[in-house]
């Protein structure tokens, strides 16, 4: 039998890996239950009556002849309200429910329930739903007014559907009955909660091209690099270049209407980090808590390795519940690489035959299918919502040549490649403009010139043609020096160090900086080609390239990214004002 009695045990255990015999009836991805403390598994293999089980716990001391129990369900999540400021394990328990059951250690073979099963909270039903409606899967039966921030629409589970025979509003448990649904196969009980499974994606009516882009208030990001809501990124990069601050700023900034931050087998004082300051952190549109709009996935170095690929399956299912609702979900997952690794340990574990480094053949397949679950959709209810993946990747040596970079890239449309030399000379976000793409530009120009102007948008063009420039005139410069280039080239060096010290160059740790909006960056960035305008201007008249490149105005040029949003208007006409007048006084010099 299968939900909970002992189908099998133990024949063989080699770390996180597990063979069972005995387990006649199990299916594929089935969750079992390890040994006598009961570890959570699931089922990767089955051949005949034996199967092989990924361990999400640690199986030091179970040995074999221990008996296994299959629940007979595959690795699932609970979702319902209460998911909202949560910090989850790999395999969705709460670590903050843990701790206070079994102390700062977690003991293996732990249950604790996902939700809070005891708190109350109001259903309102929604307008038109009433005794005699015709609902389906994904159908919005009502809302709680979970956070101040978030409505959590109550929707009718997948795979049901039929005619509404009663709801009711008021204060209930997750588990408390709100509604009963008529099917052909008789009448559903509906509660708050339903379950879902990690591994399958969430079915939906259509998905379409976003021209909407993520607001990120980076400024290397918003007018280089843009992604489009719905749309994936990688972030590569080696060890120290900035990877987790980079997430951990669109996590705090972006305008995504929740975010699900992963952390997949990164270290655990980056997670230490999310941890104590995410709750701390105001949202900066509504001055209320982060965390009320966040939900966290820990899932540590030093937690079993298996347990990572739960946690990118645990935070993409539950950022489909989210996206079904309507809402623009972004997921930062960091890192995929980690990820990647466990496959291969489990791969090596199982004889496989290996690819390329020893991953599994199958890996560009996994990365494949978790990025393109990613999208804006019109969801079976009808609403429109988006999910956003961005995963950092660490290449061993930065090396992106390595099989899951180029596995990434295959599948992604934006590549952030974050370099060394400028995390090493405190340039961050250390995105290297020369490297990074965005295939979304284009497709997000219409939104541009609608919202921010045409303006902007040539000036992106004209900010990247700058910086491809100066890059070739560097290279110059390291064989003839800067003295043998004419003029005007020389001026494209000046304005391209003014761009990248003075607009690309942002800090994550001052209160002004950390964010910019896109009008504030239109301003900024008009502002420096304009002088870059006036100096090609004054070149032309005569004036010395070395009089322009000691100009004084270039300092209230560059401290522009620490006026204040209300204040940036007046401060650019300013700046304006003093550019026209310094010039002014250089051509009258020159005669």
């Amino acid at each position: 039998m299968i939900n909970g009695d002992s189908l099998g045990e133990i024949n063989k255990i080699s770390g996180p890996l597990v063979i069972a015999t005995g387990m006649l009836g199990s299916k594929m991805y089935d969750v079992v239950k390890v040994g006598k403390e009961k570890l959570i598994g699931e089922i990767i293999q089955l051949e005949g009556e034996k199967a092989v089980i990924q361990v999400y716990e640690d199986t030091s001391g179970v040995r074999p002849g221990e008996p296994v129990a299959s629940t007979g369900r595959p690795l699932s999540l609970e979702l319902g309200p209460g998911l909202l400021s949560s910090i989850y394990d790999g395999i969705q328990r709460p670590l903050t429910e843990i701790r206070s059951k079994t102390g700062t250690f977690i003991e293996r073979g732990v249950e604790v329930r996902a939700l809070d099963s005891k708190r109350k909270w109001k259903f309102v039903v929604e307008k038109g739903i009433k005794k005699g409606s015709k609902v389906g899967q994904s159908d919005i039966l009502g809302y709680v007014q979970e956070t101040e921030l978030m409505k959590h629409y109550i929707m009718v589970p997948l795979g049901i559907e039929g005619t509404l025979e009663s709801i009711k509003e008021g204060s209930y448990t997750i588990d408390d009955t709100i509604a009963k649904v008529k099917t052909k196969d008789g009448v559903v009980n509906i509660t708050m909660v339903q379950s879902r499974p990690v591994r399958r994606p969430a079915p939906f009516k259509s998905k379409f091209r976003s021209g909407t882009p993520l607001i990120t208030g980076q400024r290397v990001i918003d007018t280089l690099f843009p992604i489009s809501k719905g749309g994936a990124a990688a972030v590569p990069g080696p060890f120290g270049a900035g990877k987790t601050v980079i997430q951990q700023q669109l996590a705090k900034w972006s305008d995504a209407d929740i975010v699900v931050y992963v952390g997949c087998g990164e270290r655990g004082n980056e997670m230490t980090d999310v941890l104590t300051e995410f709750p701390e952190l105001k949202d900066p549109k509504t001055g209320k808590p982060l965390m009320e709009r966040t939900i966290l996935v820990a899932n540590t170095s030093n937690m079993p390795v298996a347990a990572r690929e739960a946690s990118v399956y645990t935070g993409i299912t539950i950022a489909e519940y989210f996206r079904d609702m309507g809402y623009n979900v972004a997921v930062m997952a960091d890192s995929t690489s980690r990820w990647a690794e466990a496959m291969r340990e489990m791969s090596t574990r199982l004889e496989e035959m290996p690819g390329e480094e020893g991953y599994p053949a199958y890996l560009p397949k996994r990365l494949a299918e978790y990025y393109e679950r990613s999208g804006e959709v019109e969801s079976l209810n009808g609403k429109k919502g988006s999910i956003t993946i961005i995963g950092a990747v660490s290449p061993p040596g930065g090396d992106t040549s390595e099989p899951v970079s180029q596995g990434t890239l295959r599948v992604v449309k934006v590549y952030w490649a974050l370099d060394a030399a400028l995390a090493g000379s405190r340039h961050f976000p250390s995105i290297n403009w020369l490297t990074s793409y965005s295939l979304y530009a284009g497709t997000l120009e219409p939104w541009y010139k609608k919202n921010v102007g045409e303006e902007f948008v040539e000036a992106r063009k004209e900010t990247m043609k700058l910086l491809q420039r100066e890059a070739e005139l560097k290279d110059i410069v390291q064989l003839v020096g800067e003295d043998a280039l004419p003029d005007a080239e020389r001026i494209i060096l000046d304005v391209g160090r003014m761009i990248r010290e003075g607009y690309l160059r942002q800090s994550a740790f001052d209160e002004v900086d950390a964010y910019t909006s896109l009008k504030k960056q239109s301003l900024m960035l008009n502002t420096i080609l304009y002088f870059r305008k006036k100096a090609d201007e004054a070149v032309a008249a005569g004036v010395s390239s070395d009089k322009i490149v000691d100009m004084k105005v270039k300092t209230p040029i560059s401290r522009l990214r620490e006026s204040k949003e209300q204040e940036i208007e007046a401060q650019t006409k300013k700046v304006h004002k003093e550019i026209d007048a310094e010039f002014e006084a250089l051509r009258k010099e020159a005669g």
